[in-house]
């Protein structure tokens, strides 16, 4: 019978110094890649790597919007495991082709047309709401429109949306599409796009349709801000502050709710970002007032 080992194995064989979490590997700091820094426990997704100061440093920016600066370098963690940052050289190349090829697209995905001029404007338009609005689909559609000839104009609101179209005169060559918030049935929308809808000779001329969000604001995909859903806001709050509020923005005074709207534009960066009921609203009203 063989002698037994009171003492176990040979504690100092194998890797004994390595750390527990194990050791660090180095990771390229790739836009959106969430990160830790030990030292101060600051969780951001990679914004950007810039040089500073005779260093590299990255910038990091938290669930709320805010954004820090670190060395770039060994102390962060990704998904528990130690990293080294690295400057995202390797996938410089990939980056390069990937936006060569979206050159050939527009924001839409439309084929982009190099050194076109953009046609004088049409006698057609598209009306939407607000500023808002009128900025997504400039920033998505604005290529193609340009090439079409469409302008897009604010409305200012819907209430008066039968004597808006009224004094627009849709007619021959003249098609006027309109896209409306909040668009669900029951609402003082629907009731306002019905009536509009009524107005006698002019449905071949005339195309109003909308989305069913709150604010155009919601018809960008949350992901796209680091969150999994848009908050709940009660009745009775004003919506774009109750966003702010709960996103933990500041909200009080309009230059706060013009400075949270560019943050969340800036997410934007094609279709594929915006919610389907939007694309298909946008798409359709594109489709009706350029078709010959």
């Amino acid at each position: 019978m063989p002698p037994i080992d009171r003492y176990g194995s040979d504690v100092l064989s194998g890797d004994w110094r390595a750390p527990r979490r194990g050791r660090s590997v180095e990771v390229a700091a790739e836009p959106d890649l969430v990160v830790e820094e030990v030292e101060t426990g600051w969780v951001g997704a990679v914004v950007r790597v810039e040089k500073a100061g005779g260093m590299h440093v990255v910038h990091l920016e938290d669930r709320r919007g805010r954004t820090k600066a670190f060395p770039l370098g060994p102390g962060f963690l990704v998904d528990g495991r130690p990293v080294t940052l690295t400057k995202p050289v390797a996938a410089a190349s990939a980056a390069l082709a990937a936006a060569r090829t979206a050159q050939s697209r527009t924001a839409s995905g439309s084929v982009a047309v190099h050194d076109a001029r953009a046609k004088v404007a049409s006698g057609s338009r598209i009306y939407v709401e607000g500023r808002h609005d009128a900025e997504l689909v400039e920033k998505v559609w604005g290529d193609d429109l340009r090439i079409e000839g469409v302008v897009v104009e604010m409305m200012d609101g819907v209430d008066d949306l039968a004597g808006i179209i009224a004094e627009f005169q849709p007619g021959p060559g003249r098609r006027l599409g309109v896209l409306v918030d909040h668009l669900v049935p029951g609402t003082k929308e629907a009731r306002i796009v019905e009536q509009a809808r009524a107005l006698p000779g002019l449905a071949q001329h005339v195309l109003v349709l909308g989305h069913p969000y709150v604010d155009v604001w919601q018809s960008v995909r949350p992901a796209r801000l680091g969150w999994e859903q848009w908050p709940v806001i009660p009745r009775g709050t004003s919506w774009k502050h109750g966003i702010c509020a709960a996103l933990g923005w500041p909200h009080e005074t309009q230059a706060d709710i013009a400075m949270a709207w560019k943050r969340i534009l800036g997410r934007v960066r094609t279709y594929a970002d915006l919610e389907p009921t939007l694309l298909a609203s946008v798409e359709e009203l594109i489709d009706f007032v350029t078709a010959p």
